[in-house]
C-alpha cells in the first residue's frame, strides 16, 4: 500500500458506520476525523484520492447507512434539493482544519484565489466539480465527489442554502462565502 504521509503510529482506517476514512494512532488508540499534526498533506491528498474516493468506498457500508435510507431514491425528498460542493477553507474559517490539513494556514484571499482557479477550470470544461472535489475540497464529502445528498431549507448555512436553491439542476454557482470557507456548489436535483 502507498504511503499516506502520516506521522509514525498513525494509519488511515475506514468507519463502517459513516462510510468514511478516519485517522487512528495504534500506539495511543486515539482516533480523529482530521489528520494529525505533522502529516505530509501532499502525500495524504494523493493517498486519499487513490484509496478513499467514491470508486473505492465500501458499497456494503453505504447501502446500510442512515444516509442511504434518508437520501435514497425511495425516500420523501419533497421540498429538498441535492447538491455537491467544493470547499476551500482558510485560517479564519470556523473550523480551520480538514482531512487534507491538520491546521489550515492559508489566508482568505489565498482561498478565494484557489477556488476562483477551480471555477475557471470547471467553466472551461477542463474538469468537473466532482473530479476536483476528490482531491481539492476541504470537506469530508470530497470522498463522495462533494455530494451532500438531499437537504431542505434550514439544513445548511443560509448563504450556502440560498445559493444552492437558486441554481437549476446541472448549474454550478459562482463563489459562495460562508463561515466554513469559500465554496463552489453544483445542484444535482
Amino acid at each position: 500500500m502507498s504511503d499516506p504521509g502520516l506521522p509514525p503510529g498513525w494509519e488511515v482506517r475506514h468507519s463502517n458506520s459513516k462510510n468514511l476514512p478516519y485517522y487512528f494512532n495504534s500506539n495511543t488508540k486515539e482516533s480523529r476525523w482530521e489528520p494529525p499534526t505533522g502529516t505530509d498533506t501532499e502525500k495524504l491528498k494523493s493517498y486519499m484520492a487513490a484509496h478513499h474516493s467514491t470508486s473505492t468506498t465500501r458499497p456494503s457500508a453505504s447501502t446500510n447507512s442512515a444516509s442511504a435510507t434518508t437520501n435514497g431514491p425511495t425516500s420523501n425528498n419533497e421540498g429538498k434539493i441535492r447538491a455537491s460542493h467544493l470547499l476551500v477553507k482558510h485560517k479564519e474559517s470556523r473550523r480551520p482544519s480538514s482531512w487534507r490539513e491538520a491546521e489550515i494556514m492559508r489566508s482568505k484571499e489565498e482561498a478565494m484565489s484557489t477556488v476562483l482557479a477551480h471555477e475557471a477550470r470547471i467553466r472551461a470544461g477542463q474538469a468537473s466539480l466532482g473530479d476536483l472535489a476528490v482531491t481539492e475540497s476541504d470537506c469530508s464529502s470530497a470522498r463522495k465527489r462533494g455530494d451532500l445528498g438531499f437537504f431542505g431549507r434550514g439544513d445548511m448555512q443560509k448563504e450556502f442554502e440560498d445559493a444552492a436553491f437558486a441554481l437549476k439542476p446541472g448549474e454550478v454557482s459562482h463563489v459562495v462565502e460562508t463561515a466554513s470557507g469559500v465554496h463552489l456548489i453544483e445542484r444535482k436535483a
